[in-house]
């Protein structure tokens, strides 16, 4: 219980920083404050889950069980119940507000390739899915 309310404190710390500097970075303008708090947000969850990724990989796959760790660090309600990774990215992708760009016919693929996160995932579903 501590341990989450930590986490709350320094996520919310973080956000908040984030968004001064970037109110900061355009001058203080008054009309802004919401826009610069959730994009300060966004960036916070897309940091979070590419640092997380980036340890799944080095540990060499990234599995349901890590994909379930970074759902439940980005707020997505049970995902223990989720079993398969499919809906597992996507429920990730829709917390951290980054559109599910996996297509749900097997024939279609990504077509968002430049920095995406979910790049090498996807690449090896679709691979999957056509075999």
């Amino acid at each position: 219980m501590l341990s989450a309310f930590v986490k709350n404190i320094n996520r919310h710390q973080w956000i908040c920083e984030a968004a001064y500097y970037r109110a900061m970075a355009r001058g203080f303008d008054p009309r802004h404050e919401l826009d610069d708090w959730l994009a300060a947000e966004s960036d916070y969850l897309t940091m979070l889950i590419d640092l997380q990724l980036h340890v799944l990989e080095e540990d060499g796959t990234v599995t349901k069980m890590g994909l379930r760790q970074i759902a439940e660090s980005v707020g997505v309600e049970h995902p223990e119940l989720m079993h398969s990774e499919l809906m597992l990215i996507r429920a990730i992708q829709e917390a951290s507000h980054h559109y599910p760009c996996f297509k749900s016919e097997n024939s279609e693929s990504c077509k968002e390739m430049v920095d995406c996160q979910w790049l090498e995932k996807c690449r090896k579903i679709v691979a999957t899915w056509h075999r």
